[in-house]
């Protein structure tokens, strides 16, 4: 399983960080993932290094559950056994996993939340950018709140219902307000920050081992 560059010119350059382990036990790994960081290898030897390696060389059983944007730092969960892949795979696909991410918009917000429903498809000539597409998208919500204005930008807390592939930073776009430091889809001065303002900030999930809720948090790093 590997994962897309941005573009044939990327320059990949990993963060040289310790892992950083929020909870283990003998079902699941819970990891707050760095910006900058492939989930998954990219084609090729240079693009090596994800956080899937790391977690492996550490916990040898880790199985792939889901994934993050490179750009995007946070909470991600893997399976130590294929009991919990398979539960968990069940718990995402099904949508009973909770996800809340904290992110740093352009602008202004004027509301103080909404939802944004708005179907998603790869952009194939820009791959891998998605867009809007009403007759080939497949169906994307995003329940989102603002949380608070500083310096012309403002907090917001994102609470996706579907998992589309940059779903966040295309309903922030369309919203008006994309994300801060975003390669992607952010133009000029909202392009000019020193990383992706988006962050996995919680996840809540049933234990593989019992069905007992959990949640997982990792600080705003921004």
């Amino acid at each position: 399983m590997t994962e897309a560059a941005p573009n044939p010119a990327f320059d990949y350059r990993p963060p040289d960080a310790p892992l950083d382990i929020v909870h283990a036990d003998d079902q699941i790994v819970i990891v707050n993932k760095p910006a900058g960081l492939l989930s998954v290898p990219g084609r090729g030897d240079h693009l090596s290094d994800c956080l899937l390696a790391r977690v492996q060389a550490a916990f040898p059983t880790a199985l792939l559950v889901h994934r993050l944007d490179m750009d995007t730092s946070g909470i991600m969960v893997f399976a130590l056994t294929p009991h919990a892949q398979r539960h968990l795979g069940q718990q995402f696909e099904t949508r009973q996993t909770k996800k809340v991410y904290a992110a740093r918009v352009w602008g202004e917000v004027a509301e103080a939340e909404g939802t944004i429903d708005l179907p998603l498809c790869v952009d194939w000539p820009n791959r891998p950018r998605q867009h809007v597409d009403h007759e080939n998208g497949r169906p994307a919500v995003t329940d989102w709140r603002r949380i608070r204005i500083e310096d012309g930008t403002t907090r917001m807390r994102l609470y996706p219902k579907t998992g589309r592939s940059h779903q966040l930073r295309v309903h922030m776009l369309e919203l008006g307000h994309p994300i801060l430091g975003d390669p992607f889809y952010a133009t000029g001065a909202a392009r000019d920050y020193p990383r992706l303002m988006l962050h996995a900030e919680s996840l809540k999930l049933r234990h593989p081992d019992g069905g007992q809720g959990m949640l997982f948090r990792a600080s705003v790093p921004f």
